[in-house]
């Protein structure tokens, strides 16, 4: 069965999700993984990697298992090509995530950051139609 629903999750979400299994950061990246399909883009990935490589987190698990995990989010999530960067955000770090929704085709970003929760919804004018990608917590995400 094809999974409809499209959702991005910011860099310190799947962060959060990952370093705390059993907080309920983590239980919204579960809920998209089983109730949709995790957009990812080269650039959040990169970034992504990163982070959890550095050194900051060797304290807290071995580099093997956090490079296990990355290789593991790229598999279950689907690449997408951005080709087009829109430029909405107070800081333009978080472009990248409202550009991969729109060329994703998600509906929801779900995000911590006060940058991107601001815009929420999201308008992405279409040819004959308006398209909402609502900007929501991990919270809002788990009550929806």
């Amino acid at each position: 069965m094809k999974k409809t629903k499209r959702f991005v999750f910011d860099t310190n979400v799947i962060v959060s999700a990952f370093l705390f299994p059993n907080s309920s950061v983590a239980n919204a990246f579960e809920k998209g993984i089983n109730s949709g399909t995790i957009l990812i883009s080269k650039e959040i990935l990169e970034e992504l990697q990163e982070i959890l490589l550095s050194k900051k987190f060797d304290k807290y698990l071995p580099k093997p298992i956090r490079l296990a995990f990355v290789q593991k989010f790229e598999i279950i999530t689907e690449m997408i090509e951005v080709t087009k960067t829109i430029n909405v955000c107070r800081d333009a770090k978080d472009d990248k995530f409202i550009s991969l929704a729109k060329e994703g085709n998600a509906s929801s970003i779900i995000t911590g950051d006060k940058d991107l929760l601001i815009l929420n919804p999201f308008k992405i004018n279409l040819i004959d139609s308006t398209q909402n990608i609502y900007i929501i917590t991990p919270s809002e995400f788990l009550n929806l």
